[in-house]
Order: C-alpha cells, then structure tokens, then sequence
C-alpha cells in the first residue's frame, strides 16, 4: 500500500489508521494537524480513520517559539 505523506510516495506495510501512522513517524506525542485528501481530519478521529492506498496525506506540527 501506498500513500502521498507531505508530498513523498510512502509505501506502508498494510493498513494504518492515522494514530498508528504518526506514531511511525515519531509524532504521536505531539500537536500536529492532519489532512486527507483535502480534508482535516479532527484529533478525535485519528485512532478510527483508515488510511487506503493513493490517500494523500498532509501532516503539520506546531512549533513553539515567541
């Protein structure tokens, strides 16, 4: 299976929901916004939503400063 992730073919070794995804990518802690085909995904739904094969994902982090 394979996905868009911030402009980059992924190939994934099956299929994820989103949480299992931004855990792989080392990001599980953090407050990040996700986006799938276009569309944000709400933080409530990242345990239950199921990435397919050609889903075009978009991951943004806040980063602290002042």
């Amino acid at each position: 299976m394979n996905i868009q992730l911030n402009g980059e073919t992924r190939p994934l070794p099956g299929p994820l929901t989103l949480i299992e995804l931004l855990a792989a990518e080392g990001l599980a802690e953090r407050r990040v916004a996700v986006e799938v085909n276009n569309e944000i995904v709400p933080r409530s739904q990242h345990g239950e939503y199921q990435l397919k094969d050609g889903d075009v994902v978009e991951i943004v982090h806040a980063l602290g400063g002042g």
